[in-house]
């Protein structure tokens, strides 16, 4: 299937597909196979779909930051010499994809972003602080989604081990921080790339308000919802994410 990691210079990503790239942001929480489903929808319908694991855990903490992280991005289009792209973001990941467009607006086609931080200043970190029983993190993972079946067993276990790892747990924090520091209210009436905001309706971590901001302040934006939905529309309801993305992106002939 072309789905393993690829590891290239000091970028590891997989790549499916051919076409216009779509790159897929992932947020604080997640592995890669969060998007396997926008991954094969897309791939088969004339996209390239990249996904590169972003240097969350990996950066110094200096360097741990959403600036830093558009860089990288940045960086990581130019090594793989895209002319234009279009970026889908979920949580952290569409914070980052937010900034990197204000920073280099002229490659990106167009943005897709869910569950967003950049404006809501809680978004992440809050409640990770103190190092906490296996019981409380599992309650933490299941409020992210609608559904709490949705938090199985691996993904509780990779949350509990990130927030009982030192060097993580600090740099989850200085990204929360960091997150907050860099909100986005001022720079998005600047920003006229075409993006469309898919939105879960019980989303507790970014509430639905934030997407209606994200929408107000953004010029050339779209807003669609998903009902019983939670943080993570392309998790949740893989399905109705994929219907309502190819209909904009087919809508806006991009």
């Amino acid at each position: 299937m072309g789905d393993s990691l690829r590891k290239e210079k000091n970028y590891s990503y997989i790549e499916v597909g051919e076409g216009t790239p779509i790159i897929i942001l992932h947020g604080l929480m997640g592995g890669l196979s969060n998007f396997d489903a926008v991954k094969h929808f897309f791939s088969d319908k004339g996209y390239k779909i990249v996904i590169p694991e972003l240097p969350i855990y990996t950066m110094s903490l200096l360097k741990t930051n959403v600036k830093s992280f558009a860089r990288y991005l940045h960086d990581f289009i130019e090594f793989k010499g895209f002319n234009e792209v279009i970026l889908l973001g979920n949580s952290l990941g569409g914070h980052i994809g937010l900034y990197h467009t204000k920073l280099y607006p002229e490659k990106i086609k167009a943005l897709v972003i869910t569950g967003s931080s950049g404006l809501y200043e809680s978004a992440m970190g809050s409640g990770y602080t103190k190092r906490s029983d296996y019981e409380v993190i599992k309650k933490k993972a299941q409020d992210v989604f609608y559904d709490p079946a949705v938090a199985t067993k691996d993904i509780v276990d990779e949350v509990y081990a990130t927030v009982n790892d030192r060097n993580k747990l600090v740099k989850t924090l200085a990204i929360a921080k960091s997150a907050i520091r860099h909100n986005m209210a001022k720079d998005l009436p600047k920003m006229k790339t075409p993006t469309c905001i898919i939105w879960g309706k019980n989303d507790n971590v970014t509430p639905p308000e934030v997407a209606e901001e994200f929408h107000e302040l953004l010029p050339d934006s779209d807003l669609f919802w998903i009902d019983k939905c939670g943080h993570a529309a392309m998790m949740e309801h893989p399905d109705t994410f994929n219907d309502i993305l190819y209909s904009w992106l087919t809508d806006r002939k991009l």
